[in-house]
């Protein structure tokens, strides 16, 4: 799409709640025997060999497998859809502890190669199957598609535009929206009214069961942190160990999706203004963009763009969207707040150029990095297979509309844009235009089976919440509503300018160790430094 998800009161007091029909899905554990604590039996993971990577020599640790589960749980004898499995086998098989179950968020996010992922250290891969999966309707998955081909997708999604201004940019957009829904409506088939995160989480517990582990062990990041906390309010006894990184707050999304990205706009505004101060606080060279005050240089050039490009020396264009979709993207990365920082200083020198008597001659090539704010940034985690002409999947909004209840009219979203972005003036109007075709969801959150809590069930054992001080996409305070909303969970902070820190602080990864070797819950109020620093000494 030209308009950029970000890999999520109101307007007024008026717009505070948005309500629909749907009734909350029970609490209590599916697919226990009727009248038993039993569980239901369920078919084994039938596992077989493969590589992952088939462009490099077969490690031989890994297996594959596609788990079947229900379409529809209210209807679990009738059609399937199957799960695509990776395992990454145990290094220590005699010290084997069980499965550990990975999501990287999204929604929409492929889980599947998460199977090779080096977050975790060596203790945690010795004893524990990493096992990477792919939700309904993602990647491989089944990926739920609202168009049949490139060119039909395309004559769509190209009238988007990321941060609409005018009137005539948030007409056409809006527009391209419904037609997006009525693609979506025509094409999605069934799969589209099943894919809120209770199905999700009901797919988990199946495959938890078909590994043969009698409790969940869990890490879910950004969204996967919804996927953790649903489980842990669906199936408390469950629970072995469950990392939630990158925090949602559940409550809200699952009864306010306005109110939400409202306030995931502000999360992106505070990581952006902490980034700002370091760079200026480095200075240059440490940080290109730190000569001068870097707060009013970032808004000068911002608002610049709301009404003219900028051309760079390499004569691509910078556009307000491709600016604000790719800072958004590289404040997820601490690795990618250095590379920014030449960006803003290459877009910021080519809308003021200097006389060409003061210029310094350069003594080397050109930088990439200095046009990465020139390329819209694009959807983060797809890993749709190339099966048919349209290979990209659906799966961002058939989730989103499912669990977070918006408004029937999309008119609110554009009023929503011009509220929003007085107070946060780089994301406001970004946000407010990530979920307007939710207002014409073929399957919205208000016809939907969601699971909306209660969110304080006591867990047979503590779940660790993990939160970046200067999270973009999932602020902080997010993370201290999922501890406190849980009903057996303990907080862990890191002092961070990124999306999630499992695997960025080796003193957060000694107590991710223990807690998943040994169920040790970490001490609570800890406050970890990350490994590296975002300007070092030049």
């Amino acid at each position: 799409m030209t308009r950029i998800s970000t890999l999520a009161g109101a307007v007024t007091c008026a717009l505070a709640l948005v309500t629909g029909t749907a009734v909350a899905a029970s609490a209590a554990p599916i697919d226990q025997v009727p009248g038993t604590a039993s569980e239901a039996k369920v078919d084994p993971v039938a596992w077989t060999p493969c590589n992952p990577d088939p462009s490099k020599p077969d490690p031989g640790v890994y297996d594959c497998a596609t788990y079947q589960v229900p379409l529809d749980y209210d209807d679990p004898n009738g059609a399937k859809i199957g799960i695509a499995m990776l395992r990454h086998r145990a290094s220590d098989p005699s010290k084997r502890i069980g499965s550990l179950f990975l999501n990287p968020g999204g929604p929409g996010g492929s889980g599947y190669m998460w199977a090779t992922t080096t977050r975790f250290g060596a203790e945690v891969q010795a004893k524990f199957d990493l096992v990477g999966f792919d939700p309904r309707g993602v990647a491989r998955s089944n990926p739920l598609k609202c168009f049949k081909t490139q060119e039909d997708a395309d004559a769509v999604n190209n009238r988007m535009v990321g941060v609409p201004v005018t009137k005539a940019e948030i007409d056409e957009t809006l527009d391209a929206d419904q037609d997006y829904t009525d693609a979506c409506s025509q094409n999605a088939g069934p799969l589209i009214e099943h894919m809120s995160t209770i199905n999700v989480v009901r797919d988990l517990d199946r495959m938890r069961r078909a590994v043969g582990d009698s409790q969940l062990t869990f890490a879910g990041f950004s969204y996967g942190t919804l996927i953790g906390a649903t489980y842990a309010n669906m199936y408390p006894s469950k629970v072995r160990a469950i990392i939630v990184d990158g925090n949602v707050d559940p409550n809200l999304r699952l009864h306010n999706g306005l109110e939400y990205d409202r306030q995931r706009a502000g999360g992106f505004e505070l990581a952006l203004a902490e980034f700002l101060k370091r760079c200026q606080t480095a200075g240059a060279p440490r940080c290109a963009f730190g000569d001068g005050d870097t707060r009013a240089k970032f808004d000068e050039l911002r608002d610049h763009l709301r009404t003219s490009p900028v051309t760079l020396p390499s004569g691509q264009q910078v556009t307000l969207s491709s600016f604000t979709s790719e800072v958004a993207g590289a404040l997820y990365s601490q690795a990618k707040l250095a590379p920014l920082a030449k960006s803003l200083q290459a877009s910021y020198r080519a809308m003021k150029p200097a006389p060409a008597a003061l210029l310094a001659p350069k003594a080397t090539a050109a930088d990439p990095d200095e046009d990465l704010l020139a390329v819209p940034l694009k959807h983060a985690l797809r890993e749709a297979p190339v099966d048919s002409e349209y290979t990209a999947d659906d799966s961002y909004l058939g989730v989103n509309c499912q669990d977070k209840p918006y408004p029937s009219n999309d008119s609110v979203f554009a009023n929503a844009a011009n509220v929003w972005e007085k107070e946060s003036p780089t994301f406001g109007r970004y946000q407010a235009f990530d979920s307007p075709a939710c207002a014409s969801w073929p399957a919205p959150a208000r016809d939907a089976e969601r699971f909306k809590g209660p969110w304080n069930r006591k867990t047979s054992n503590t779940v660790m919440v993990v939160g970046n001080l200067y999270d973009p996409a999932t602020q902080y305070k997010f993370a201290e509503r999922m501890q406190q909303q849980l009903g057996n969970a303990v907080l862990v902070s890191v002092d961070s300018i990124e999306h999630c820190a499992v695997g960025r602080s080796k003193a957060l990864n000694g107590l991710v160790t223990r807690y998943l070797v040994d169920g040790t819950a970490p001490q609570p109020g800890q406050l970890l430094k990350p490994d590296l620093e975002i300007f070092p000494a030049v």
